[in-house]
């Protein structure tokens, strides 16, 4: 009987000590989601770069890379439906991008993303950028949602003294003012720390802080690598091979990124949190090819509707994949994200706005069959490409679209900005943006240009990704469902909001940007 009772001691031991990976088990993961800035295609080794990202390409190999995933083609517009899972349509964000002195935010009627976490019971904490309004403290990352917040607004500023230059137009000034938040209170006595370094040493210090008992939701938006062009010289050193002094600035930005992210990560290992983490990675938009990056072989770039300017580069990687070292080709938007963590956090998304947005985790990491099988890209009835495009000085006008257009009885205006996605399928109306395929970085080949536009046009992503075979006379039934879609699209969309720049704005010349209504 004795002998029973030591057995039964020794069992009750054992239990007790297995209760903490027990209850590793049952807690919600850790989320850890790093956003570059205009991170081009081509700009990550495993895509056959030129540019060394050794912590990227190893981190994905162990996880799941992306390769049919999309973003938006620029700042805000992607970090939106990131924050919301919805399209821009729907949130009257569809117009470019939110400027300085513009007196609006993502509207407050939608509960973002970080919100929906904390009420999952998780410690949510951003760093870097915003860029999704500013003008009153109720826009602000601290009440939308995020613990605590280290960055900028804006969306870009010197990489060094902090500072954002933005044209006050009511006043006929450029004003540059430091843009630099810790909470809501401007954050001074940073100039001199550089951007990439100084947001990963936040980062890594909120990882140190964690309890492991507390799931995290760690929001990291990195300035790298938006313009300018910035970057301590002995990220650079390595690329002496490459001529081009922009291409070669850059590509010591991309090191110095992906520095950061190997420093995320082993944060995560150092403090006990990787095998209950989910780290996703993702670009912003296309890689913007006046400032170094490269989106080949895809065509476009940044600010377009062609493939260079949304087809992302991504991936996650984690313990918690049921099929790591893979590469998914399902079709996933940055709008599933919100969906897909809340998911995972085991959050409630009935009391949201209705949601474009679809919880891709089996997809991820079990491989199943992308819930995804229509994307619409955007409808922006305003769009005008706010940069040069090598031989093209403008956009096709509304009567050049209209003349010879089809599509005439689908309800559609072809004129507009539009494109969708739609199985193997993409649709494209109006002016897509610059469509040059521009050329490998070192190689030789010049800039590549198409025949002339038309008003619509259709290719199979699939077997064209790099959007060379313009199809539409001969899928004409495909052409009309598509224009059909993008009607019912634009029947559901709210009116454009992008309202004047109010000159209350202007921090003065001793003054941060911020709030001001």
């Amino acid at each position: 009987m004795a002998s029973l009772n030591l057995s039964a001691a020794v069992i009750g031991a054992l239990c007790v000590l297995c209760l903490p990976s027990v209850l590793a088990v049952n807690q919600p993961p850790h989320v850890v989601f790093i956003l570059a800035d205009d991170f081009g295609w081509h700009d990550v080794g495993y895509h056959r770069s030129e540019i060394s990202t050794p912590n990227l390409d190893k981190l994905s190999a162990a996880g799941v890379r992306l390769e049919n995933y999309y973003v938006q083609p620029l700042c805000s517009p992607s970090r939106n439906q990131l924050m919301t899972g919805r399209y821009q349509i729907h949130t009257g964000m569809q117009h470019q991008i939110i400027w300085p002195c513009q007196p609006y935010c993502v509207p407050l009627r939608e509960k973002l993303l970080p919100q929906l976490m904390k009420e999952a019971g998780y410690a949510t904490h951003m760093v870097g950028k915003w860029h999704l309004g500013m003008y009153k403290k109720d826009c602000l990352p601290t009440r939308r949602g995020f613990d605590t917040y280290f960055g900028y607004l804006t969306g870009s500023e010197d990489y060094y003294n902090h500072t954002h230059c933005a044209p006050v137009p009511p006043l006929n000034l450029t004003r540059c003012a430091l843009d630099l938040r810790d909470g809501e209170e401007v954050a001074t006595g940073y100039r001199g720390a550089y951007s990439t370094e100084l947001f990963t040493d936040r980062a890594t210090s909120i990882i140190a802080k964690q309890e492991p008992s507390k799931p995290l939701f760690l929001y990291v938006a990195l300035q790298a690598v938006h313009a300018p062009l910035q970057v301590p010289e002995r990220y650079v050193a390595p690329y002496s091979f490459i001529q081009d002094p922009d291409r070669r600035l850059y590509a010591g930005m991309v090191s110095a990124m992906d520095e950061a992210v190997g420093n995320i990560t082993l944060a995560l290992q150092q403090r006990g949190l990787w095998e209950n983490t989910v780290l996703v990675f993702s670009t912003d938009n296309g890689g913007q090819t006046l400032y170094g990056g490269s989106n080949w072989p895809l065509r476009g770039r940044k600010w377009s509707l062609w493939e260079g300017g949304i087809r992302g580069v991504g991936f996650v990687a984690s313990p918690l994949l049921k099929q790591p070292g893979t590469v998914s080709r399902g079709l996933i938007h940055i709008s599933d994200w919100l969906p897909t963590l809340v998911g995972l956090a085991g959050g409630r998304i009935n009391h949201t706005q209705p949601l474009d947005g679809f919880n891709v985790w089996n997809t991820i990491s079990k491989g199943f069959a992308s819930p995804r099988v229509e994307l619409l890209h955007n409808i922006d009835p305003l769009y005008v490409d706010m940069t040069s495009c090598p031989g093209r000085d403008r956009g096709l006008t509304l009567a050049e679209a209209v003349s010879g257009s089809s599509g005439a009885n689908s309800g559609f205006n072809v004129s507009i900005h539009a494109a969708i996605r739609s199985s193997n399928w993409k649709l494209l109306t109006g002016y897509p943006g610059c469509d040059i395929w521009f050329p490998r970085p070192g190689g030789n080949g010049s800039t590549s240009k198409a025949d002339p536009l038309k008003p619509v046009m259709l290719f199979d992503i699939e077997k064209d990704p790099e959007e060379r075979n313009e199809v539409s006379e001969q899928f004409p039934a495909v052409v009309d469902s598509l224009l059909r879609r993008l009607h019912q699209h634009q029947r559901s969309a709210l009116p454009v909001t992008f309202p004047d720049n109010d000159p209350r704005c202007d921090p003065g010349p001793a003054g941060a940007w911020g709030p001001w209504a």
